[in-house]
């Protein structure tokens, strides 16, 4: 059967060909027999079947239905992976049977971050990640406070894990090359975090007028007022004045209890 390479571009699709970056995602990703592992993404399969000849269980989302045909003749010898055409964003990852417990996967750039991000609250098996991301969106992962990088997607995955692991990967190991560079993350869950109640929502509140100061993104985003936001801050021993990008990670959750 012909390769179908051809990359729907509202997809995201950069398929992984390249095979001598498996060996570093199986390092990164500390691949043990026992591992029930959910790839987003599997493409055409190339780390399908790697990680299938290393695990359990693999559960492989694809949203690409014209794929399926090369898909299930590349996995016809591995009946340990279950194969299912879903959009991953919307598909309930959280009754997969049995559950994952790493997520492992080439994500499409247009769905990597907020996969990440629901993942790790709705997710709550999996104990580690290991993902192959553009780089500036794993730089964004776990950038520092007061960089042009930091941001809500930067608090709430510190929050909720610890980086383990970083390869940058070379263009030519994607068909088509993608335009942007790429990297693998990999990180670990805090197994002692407990997410504050509307966290999230504080957190993309608190960065979502980055010109203004936190109180009045806050305010704008129709969280509190702007006194009532002021008044919490103080209680931080933070200034009126204070920028979301200010604040570590670690701030976050108090300033939730406060607010709520």
């Amino acid at each position: 059967m012909s390769t179908p390479f051809s990359q729907k571009r509202e997809l995201g699709q950069h398929f992984l060909v390249d095979e001598n970056i498996l060996g570093v995602i199986g390092r990164l990703a500390e691949l043990e027999t026992r591992d029930v592992v959910l790839e987003v993404g599997p493409g055409l399969g190339v780390l399908t079947v790697f990680l299938a000849d290393r695990v359990a269980r693999v559960h492989a989302i694809e949203l690409d239905q014209t794929l399926a045909p090369y898909l299930r003749e590349r996995l016809a010898g591995h009946p340990n992976v279950e194969l299912t055409f879903a959009d991953a964003l919307a598909a309930p990852l959280g009754e997969l049977d049995p559950p994952a417990t790493k997520l492992v996967a080439n994500l499409p750039y247009s769905i990597a971050t907020p996969l990440v991000v629901e993942s790790l609250r709705g997710l709550p098996m999996v104990g580690l990640w290991c993902v192959m991301v553009q780089r500036e969106v794993a730089d964004r992962f776990f950038a520092s406070p007061r960089t042009k990088a930091y941001g809500a997607v930067s608090v709430l995955v510190q929050l909720a894990s610890e980086r383990s692991g970083f390869h940058p990967v070379a263009r030519t190991c994607f068909r088509p090359p993608p335009n942007v560079d790429s990297a693998l993350v990999a990180f670990r869950r805090r197994p002692e975090w407990r997410p504050a109640p509307r966290l999230d929502e504080i957190v993309h509140a608190a960065f979502a007028h980055r010109r203004k100061t936190l109180a009045n993104s806050l305010e704008l985003s129709g969280i509190v007022s702007r006194e009532e936001a002021v008044a919490s801050l103080a209680k931080l021993g933070r200034e009126p004045d204070a920028r979301a990008e200010a604040l570590e990670p670690e701030a976050f959750p108090r300033l939730a209890e406060l607010l709520t």
